[in-house]
């Protein structure tokens, strides 16, 4: 069976400009062919017209479309834009600071010969603006950046859910689980919350139990990190807002599901980066006693966040909604 693929890139920013020409150029010369690249600019007039007018002859051929995201302001609301406006069976998201490599969606589709899986996500690599990683920044906290952190799975394997900026899904996993909350993930740089995605897949897979979500870490993009994300300030305050995201998830979805891998994760991962830290320490190695003291802090900071979200879902101050249906 044919698996012809839509790309969906969401947009908001001019200052990322070049970001979305390299993002585009990289779909563009994919060693399988996408059949389409959609952009979905957020409420952002200026970038609309700009973006318009640079895919003008793309856009007659269908090649490449601009879009104005047709819900309020937010990244899960411009991807349900995408997703009701593609013509592709499967539907990819590439973030708008990342470029893929060739073979990226040629992996994807890869993964869609079995009927039974409903999502493939890809592996997402840092491209730090200062030239390396901060010598404190532990690979355990990647995620903080958008980026695959140290244990996540490998390989290929099963996942419960696929990481949004470097995923594919079937389309009939929107006709079946309507399509990403509003509520709770980005609003551009103002919100720093995610998990949008891992409710979804939970929802999904509620839906329908037998759906594989798969992760192939041969499906690469690389992102960008600005010299604003590489800084401790920001890594503190994105482990808050993740663990206001996972309040809303655990309330949505329930603790079990909504936390299965986030319990793994702090018992088994992070013990096992802040032992390496110390270790890296006492052999006089560079950022050991960093990286150490940060994977404390963002658990510190994530599980603040967390305590907070859950006070404020149950007092109904913190809510979202699931799109009933984002494909057409």
């Amino acid at each position: 069976m044919s698996t012809d693929i839509s790309v969906v890139i969401c947009v908001y920013t001019e200052d990322r400009w070049e970001d979305i020409l390299a993002a585009v150029s990289s779909v563009r010369a994919q060693s399988r062919t996408a059949l389409e690249t959609l952009l979905v600019v957020d409420h952002n007039a200026s970038l609309l017209d700009r973006l318009t007018g640079e895919y003008e002859e793309c856009a007659a051929t269908g090649e490449v479309r601009v879009l104005a995201n047709a819900g309020p302001r937010g990244l899960s609301a411009g991807r349900n834009t995408g997703i009701a406006a593609a013509r592709g069976s499967v539907i990819a998201f590439l973030d708008d600071d990342a470029v893929a490599e060739r073979d990226w969606l040629r992996h994807f589709a890869e993964g869609f010969e079995d009927p039974r899986v409903f999502a493939v996500g890809g592996r997402t690599l840092p491209v730090w603006e200062s030239g390396r990683r901060p010598a404190w920044f532990p690979e355990e906290f990647d995620w903080v950046v958008g980026c695959t952190y140290k244990g996540h799975p490998e390989g290929r394997a099963r996942v419960r859910n696929v990481l949004g900026g470097n995923a594919s899904f079937r389309r009939s996993a929107f006709d079946i689980a309507g399509g990403f909350a509003t509520g709770i993930g980005r609003d551009g740089d103002r919100r720093p919350l995610g998990c949008e995605e891992t409710e979804f897949c939970i929802r999904l897979t509620r839906a329908r139990p037998d759906a594989v979500l798969l992760v192939d870490d041969r499906a690469v993009i690389h992102h960008r990190v600005p010299a604003a994300r590489e800084r401790f300030p920001y890594f503190r305050t994105r482990a808050y807002a993740e663990g206001l995201s996972k309040a809303l998830v655990a309330r949505s979805v329930g603790a079990g599901k909504g936390l299965e891998s986030e319990r793994r994760y702090t018992t088994r991962v992070l013990p096992a980066g802040v032992g390496r830290g110390l270790r890296d320490a006492v052999l006089g190695r560079p950022g050991g006693a960093g990286r150490a003291g940060a994977i404390v802090a963002g658990v510190a900071a994530a599980a603040g966040g967390f305590v907070a979200g859950s006070v404020r879902a149950r007092r109904g101050a913190a809510t979202f909604s699931a799109a009933e249906g984002a494909a057409p």
